[in-house]
């Protein structure tokens, strides 16, 4: 690793204006997880950190019933996961974060640290795209509100501009009868990034779906809206076989990445599997596949 000057901004403001001052040299630091590992890999090699562990105003979780949730960007992935304000309102959020990587990444890395990475094989932002999220991003001009697929833009590539930070994480209040499920494939119970990741949420009655969001992420470039596959299942009377009939939609409108992890049509047929046991269990109903690993 290579030296490089520490800056520890006491505003946003603050750290906006440094971003802008030094362009391309430095980074910004917030629990380092993902950071440091590249450094050390002189994957980059920065000659400055922006440190953002003194802007309290970038932590916390709150809730409004008007307004809905605000996750502060330098909330940890622990914190979201054991928010007793998360667990009541966004199960899904809180059962997604308690499984992102392991139980040191979960206390040291942050949610917004994670959604600026943009590694492609990763929890949240799949998640996040399903809650229909939108992120609030700041710089020297102010602040500037986008969902998070605007947000997301390729491999490792978000829309921030050169001075800006991600300040914090807006999800709208749940509407009665709103549900939610997260799955992941793993290939080994050792391994930490999924291979496949299937978000769905829903507002239902019984077996009726009067809207749903489907995303999925792991298997492509940046998490996808599965948008034929939700149309398929709005305003519908749910069966098991409807719901194998979208998981079959899903796995076709996806263009999945060929890496040493897994071939393309290997990430197909495991995002097929996991669509259709998270819709099956969305739902409330019995699936009786094998080989997937949530």
């Amino acid at each position: 690793m290579r030296d490089f000057d520490l800056l520890q901004p006491v505003s946003v403001s603050e750290a906006a204006h440094m971003l802008a001052d030094l362009g391309d040299e430095c980074r910004v630091i917030a629990g380092g997880t993902a950071l440091m590992l590249a450094m050390r890999q002189r994957m980059l090699t920065p000659t400055h950190l922006v440190s953002l562990g003194m802007l309290q105003s970038l932590k916390g979780i709150d809730y409004d019933e008007t307004r809905g949730l605000r996750i502060g960007a330098l909330t940890l992935h622990a914190e979201v996961a054991r928010s007793p304000i998360v667990q009541m309102h966004y199960p899904m959020l809180a059962s997604m974060a308690a499984r992102v990587a392991n139980p040191q990444v979960r206390n040291q890395g942050t949610i917004g640290g994670n959604l600026c990475y943009a590694d492609p094989a990763t929890d949240p932002p799949g998640c996040l795209m399903a809650l229909d999220a939108e992120v609030v991003v700041t710089g020297t001009q102010g602040d500037r509100v986008m969902g998070i697929e605007e947000f997301l833009i390729d491999y490792y590539t978000t829309a921030l501009a050169p001075d800006e930070l991600l300040s914090e994480i807006r999800i709208a209040p749940p509407e009665p009868g709103t549900t939610g499920v997260y799955s992941r494939f793993l290939r080994t119970a050792a391994e930490h990034r999924p291979l496949a990741s299937v978000a769905a949420s829903a507002r239902r009655s019984g077996r009726g779906c009067h809207f749903i969001r489907i995303a999925v992420g792991a298997s492509t470039p940046i998490p996808l809206r599965l948008r034929r596959a939700e149309a398929f299942l709005a305003e519908s009377e749910v069966t098991s076989d409807r719901l194998s009939e979208a998981a079959d939609i899903v796995a076709a409108d996806i263009e999945p990445v060929s890496d040493q992890r897994g071939a393309a049509e290997y990430r197909r047929d495991m995002v097929r599997v996991v669509a259709r046991r998270t819709l099956l269990e969305l739902f409330g109903l019995h699936h009786d596949e094998e080989g997937a690993r949530p």
